[in-house]
């Protein structure tokens, strides 16, 4: 978060401070891997030195432990997948971590060394930040950052946790949430608490105020400086400070609520120019512009000035006329001159009189009355030293009785007479006139009984008209507070305003509201209240009533409590709010029954859960566990012993609390009593009660090679007896079970165990030619090579041979007269074709006649004859064929004959 300050001002900045600012930001950025000279084991010091590790790390108990996890994965030579995986990622993780740290505390490590102790800015760790952050204002005031202290003050605090708050709802305003900021004080409100504000304060405004409820627009104010917007400018969007971008996003590189562009706000007091800052809260500091201005007289050159302070006397006399229009100004160069200092000899306003007078108030009176002759030329004036001329004579206009009844154009020198009627001029009661005669002087009060209402209405009363009735009962109403009753006599409904103190508790819960009692919530506290840390170094000022859940400020100081275990001091840390950490040094107190130290963290005071109470019955709750710091005992001492087992097979560290021989899980290994077998037992202490055990096993002697039986003698001395058991096993050809004496198979060669193995029957078994093997019973694959007789015959099936099985797969060949055989059949063929060709045509020429007979005729014939026609022309294609026959098949004889004799019949 505070590395995001560096990009608050943005604005004409300094091209080597750019430029390193966005490089930190991009590297910060960007992963581990891939960032310029910051791979594992190395900083951004200079190229030539090897960072070394720092002494936290080389203290820190896990360190080398996951140095060394690290290079045993990286060792392994295959590990699992998701494993590999895992393990890069947390290594990823950790040298990202590492470097933002870095790259932290390059940025916001301050100058601790330096004595100037008076600005904390510069001190603290947001002091080179706050320096960077203000580059451009300073870089155009040469340096002097004293005008920013007010700015600067504003965004530290939005920055620092809980330092803002909202006075409305006393709550922390978060960087995510909707703000509002006053324009006169600049605290920032939630959006929805000052919306809600605003609504109130005019509705309670305008509930006392409005006769018609409502009508009138009324302002309301801030809830801190009582500044007063009107209704108009009640916020309904979440804007920036600058006012420029709704809905301002939560950008982490940016200054909460900021738009991040540059403000352009105009200043103030207004100059003509605007903020060079980026979007900001609180007020614009002056404007640090030089502009080319004259004194304040206006006599000496212009000179360049910064345009806040642009307001320069030339020390020389001012010289001009006073307004006494005696003296000049003898002060020093200014803008408008002060009044006359000096005493001089004034006149009156009347000019009979002098005195002397302060310069700066010449004019005066002095309290005579005039005396001169009026424009009448009877009377004198009457008025007080005055200037100009004196005011006519007050009887030379027409001029009336004292009642005014009767007028006379009498001169100023004779009186006016009352006119003896009634004088009726209206008394103060407004309602009756007065009874006497016309007189001179004013009228008497009103003498007559009336009667009359009291004010709130309630009684009437005969009594004297210019005496007010007010009855003794008291008003009910409640005033504005809407909480006390009014308690006035004979209150006519205008109650006053409540006079009595408000007196009810404020948010902060600390305070009572000072206020007169009112209406609505009250303001939010004004008080301020100081959060120190637990040493009282730092300190966190925030509004009252937010001091308990703000958390104290960090503290540099480190922590001064005395430790609370055996150790003489504590590990070296900062100041903390609540209880110290644990401690984490080594025990080191002496163990009992050894010489070692307890190698365990501290445990003098560690967290226990306390035993839970039995509860009485179902109906009462079980509690929560609860915890209590509780001194736990030394452990047993860890540390390795090499110590051997019962057996002696190894020696292995046992711990120091458990030290003595013991069993490693291993077989004895001791001989037997019978010198073939081993102890088999788990290794044991061999004492005269407690021996190896007897043997109980069949001998495990090697059988002679081929022999599938075991000895059965038990386990022995010497050699086996040779093995008389029968063998049962089949035959070479798997038909018959031969039983064979097993020395008699095992002491046989290879041709005498052929002919054991044989049934001397002939074998079964069919050659692929499909005849059966001819020899006898034998192992392997059968020889095929079959020499029974088979007949074979050629092509045409004139020839026919007998030829050995195993030389079937030759083929007969025919021989010329089965070819010339074969040229004969086709010829027979070829003549039957052209046969049936000519017997068609003739047929149809048959049919071509018959039918032109009967057209000739015209009748029909019997049936009797056509069948006997049909008949006649079946037995004449008979004779015909037979007759090809004898001519065609007669020299052929033999086979030739035959073959075509069937075909003759199969078509007669």
């Amino acid at each position: 978060m505070p590395v995001s300050l560096s990009k608050l001002v943005w604005t004409e900045p300094n091209l080597n401070i750019r430029t390193e600012h966005r490089r930190l930001e991009v590297v910060a950025m960007e992963p581990a891997w891939r960032q310029p000279g910051r791979g594992r084991g190395r900083s951004q010091e200079c190229p030539g030195e090897r960072s070394q590790p720092s002494q936290k790390e080389q203290e820190r108990p896990g360190a080398a432990a996951g140095r060394g996890a690290r290079t045993k994965t990286a060792a392994s030579s295959d590990p699992p997948k998701a494993a590999s995986v895992q393990s890069k990622f947390e290594e990823i993780r950790k040298s990202n971590q590492a470097a933002a740290q870095r790259l932290v505390e390059n940025q916001i490590s301050s100058s601790s060394d330096e004595d100037d102790e008076d600005s904390d800015h510069k001190n603290g760790k947001t002091g080179k930040i706050l320096a960077s952050t203000f580059t451009t204002y300073t870089d155009q005031t040469g340096g002097d950052a004293a005008s920013l202290v007010k700015t600067e003050q504003y965004v530290s605090d939005l920055f620092q946790s809980g330092a803002l708050t909202c006075l409305i709802c006393i709550a922390s305003v978060k960087r995510i949430q909707p703000v509002w900021s006053c324009s006169s004080c600049f605290s920032l409100f939630h959006l929805p608490c000052i919306q809600k504000w605003a609504r109130d304060s005019v509705f309670l405004v305008s509930s006392v105020t409005d006769e018609d409820f409502g009508q009138k627009q009324h302002p309301w104010p801030c809830p801190k400086c009582r500044a007063e917007y009107p209704p108009s400018s009640t916020p309904s969007r979440y804007m920036c400070y600058c006012g420029k971008l709704q809905d301002p996003p939560a950008d982490p590189w940016l200054a909460p609520h900021s738009c991040g562009s540059v403000c352009q706000k105009q200043l103030r007091p207004s100059c003509g120019h605007t903020c060079l800052l980026l979007c900001h809260p609180g007020p614009c500091p002056p404007c640090p512009k030089m502009v080319s201005v004259s004194c304040l007289c206006g006599k000496a050159k212009p000179l360049p000035r910064r345009c806040s302070n642009k307001s320069w006397s030339c020390q020389q006399p001012c010289g001009r006329l006073l307004t006494c229009k005696q003296h000049i100004c003898t002060q020093p160069c200014h803008t408008e001159c002060s009044p006359c200092p000096r005493v001089s000899v004034q006149m009156c306003v009347c000019g009979r009189d002098q005195a002397e007078r302060p310069c700066s108030s010449p004019r005066w009176t002095c309290q005579q009355v005039c005396g001169a002759r009026l424009s009448c030329g009877n009377h004198t004036c009457e008025v007080v030293c005055h200037d100009g001329l004196c005011p006519p004579c007050p009887r030379s206009v027409s001029r009336s009785c004292p009642c005014g009844k009767s007028k006379s154009s009498l001169p100023c020198t004779e009186e006016v007479l009352p006119c003896g009627d009634t004088c009726d001029r209206p008394l103060s009661c407004g309602k009756h006139t007065c009874s006497m005669r016309c007189h001179r002087g004013g009228c008497e009060t009103c003498r007559q009984e009336v009667e009359k209402e009291c004010r709130c209405g309630k009684y009437r009363k005969l009594m004297p008209c210019h005496r007010e009735y007010l009855c003794d009962s008291k008003c009910p109403r409640t005033r504005s507070c809407q909480k006390h009753q009014c308690r006035r006599k004979c209150c006519p409904g205008n109650c006053p305003p409540c006079d009595q103190s408000c007196g009810r508790t404020l948010g902060c819960r600390n305070h009572k509201c000072p206020s007169v009692c009112h209406q609505g919530s009250c303001y939010p506290c004004p008080e301020t209240v100081e959060v120190p840390c637990t040493c009282g170094s730092a300190v966190l000022v925030v509004p009252c009533g937010r001091e308990r859940s703000t958390k104290p400020p960090r503290c540099k100081e480190p922590c001064r409590s005395p430790p609370s275990c055996h150790h003489p001091s504590r590990e070296p840390h900062r100041c903390h709010p609540g209880p110290c950490p644990p401690c984490r040094q080594t025990c080191s107190l002496p163990l009992p029954g050894c010489s070692h130290a307890c190698p365990q963290p501290c445990h003098d005071l560690v967290l226990v859960r306390s035993q839970q109470v039995q509860l009485a019955g179902p109906w009462e709750q079980p509690s929560e566990p609860a915890f209590v710091k509780k001194a736990l005992p030394c452990a047993p001492c860890e540390e390795p012993i090499p110590t051997s087992c019962f057996g002696e097979h190894e020696i292995s560290p046992v711990p120091c609390h458990r030290r003595a021989q013991f069993s490693c899980g291993r077989p004895c290994g001791r001989p037997l009593t019978c010198g073939n077998h081993i102890c088999s037992r788990e290794c044991h202490l061999v004492t005269d009660g407690n021996k190896c055990e007897a043997c109980e096993e069949g001998c495990s002697k090697p059988r002679p090679p081929g022999c599938p039986h075991t000895c059965p003698l038990p386990c022995h001395h010497g050699d086996c007896p040779v093995c008389n058991q029968m063998i049962r096993q089949r035959c070479h050809c798997k038909l018959s079970t031969l039983y064979v004496e097993c020395r008699t198979m095992m002491s046989a060669d290879e041709q005498t165990r052929m002919r054991l193995n044989s049934c001397n029957n002939q074998c079964p078994k069919e050659l692929s030619c499909g005849h059966r093997c001819k020899q006898v019973c034998h192992p392997g694959v059968c020889e095929d090579k079959c020499q029974q007789k088979v007949k074979l015959r050629c092509p045409c099936r004139r020839i026919k041979k007998d030829f050995p099985c195993s030389l079937a797969a030759q083929a007969l060949q025919c021989d010329d007269a089965c070819k010339e055989q074969q040229r004969k059949v086709s010829q027979l063929k070829e003549a039957e074709q052209r046969a049936a060709e000519e017997e068609e045509h003739r047929r149809q020429q048959e049919e071509l006649e018959a039918f032109e007979k009967r057209q000739q005729r015209g009748g029909r014939r019997s049936k009797k004859r056509g069948r006997r026609e049909e008949a006649d022309e079946e037995r004449g294609r008979s004779r015909w064929w037979r007759r090809c026959v004898v001519v065609v098949l007669v020299p052929l004889g033999g086979a030739a004959l035959s073959a075509a004799a069937y075909y003759l019949l199969s078509r007669t």
